[in-house]
């Protein structure tokens, strides 16, 4: 069977994950909830968004965790730029002993959006691109193809530097007076980051700069440095209580 292991905050990568087994078959599961080693699966599709031009933290502690049998093969979203991360998600499942036959990239629309906003035209097209260009990648996957990323210019120490400062970022969240302590954020955290203290939402220092909180709360009562913007993504293709769960809890 294939496992195809995700990680989403807002939905982009659960809708490629869909669309893979949609056309390949095999298992969704939420990677925080993935304690195993792949070697139930005959084949491993790790669906993962770009952080900082490398990969989220949960995605890099399994890395080292995998099955050194396992055949495994990345898709990588990224909404602003992809910089070395394909190259970077190579390297480094080498380094781990894994056996990495490809590293897709695909462009989705950008939810680091703390403090700007991408126009909705934009977000549109990009959406309206995607499954074409999904579709060619899952062609290569049913294939068995192999794609080895190029050796970009982004330095890999920016990354790693990147990574080691994300959780600083919860220090600038706060809860708002719209928060109605649904507890929606604290069940969502991948890490969590979040409680209930004293009648009020605290966020700790294990953050991993997902943003699920911030974009998903039903009151948009979560705010960055104050600053009461608006405007929240979630991937429309999807339905978004079905972010953070996999086939055994669909």
């Amino acid at each position: 069977m294939i496992g195809i292991l995700y990680f989403s905050s807002t939905g982009n990568s659960l809708f490629i994950a869909k669309q893979i087994k949609s056309e390949l078959g095999g298992e969704i599961i939420y990677l925080p909830n993935y304690h195993g080693d792949a070697s139930e699966f005959e084949r491993l599709i790790i669906v993962s968004p770009v952080y900082s031009w490398g990969l989220p933290k949960h995605v890099y502690e399994l890395m080292p965790k995998l099955n050194h049998d396992c055949i495994v093969d990345i898709v990588l979203n990224f909404g602003g730029m992809l910089g070395n991360a394909d190259r970077f998600a190579y390297e480094y499942a080498k380094e781990c002993g894994i056996y990495i036959r490809s590293v897709f990239s695909l462009k989705m629309p950008e939810n680091y959006t703390l403090t700007f906003t991408v126009p909705k035209f934009y977000m549109k097209s990009i959406l309206k691109k995607a499954p074409k260009m999904l579709h060619e990648i899952i062609a290569q996957l049913k294939n068995g193809a192999t794609l080895i990323p190029k050796e970009g210019k982004t330095k890999k120490e920016i990354y790693l530097k990147n990574k080691a400062n994300w959780h600083l970022i919860a220090k600038d969240f706060s809860a708002t007076e719209a928060c109605t302590l649904c507890g929606k954020c604290i069940k969502l955290c991948p890490s969590e980051n979040i409680s209930i203290q004293e009648g009020k939402i605290v966020f700790s220092d294990q953050c991993v700069a997902c943003l699920g909180c911030y974009h998903r709360c039903p009151q948009k009562a979560i705010h960055y440095k104050n600053k009461k913007k608006r405007d929240r993504y979630i991937n429309p293709n999807i339905n978004e209580s079905e972010i953070g769960k996999d086939d055994r809890n669909i």
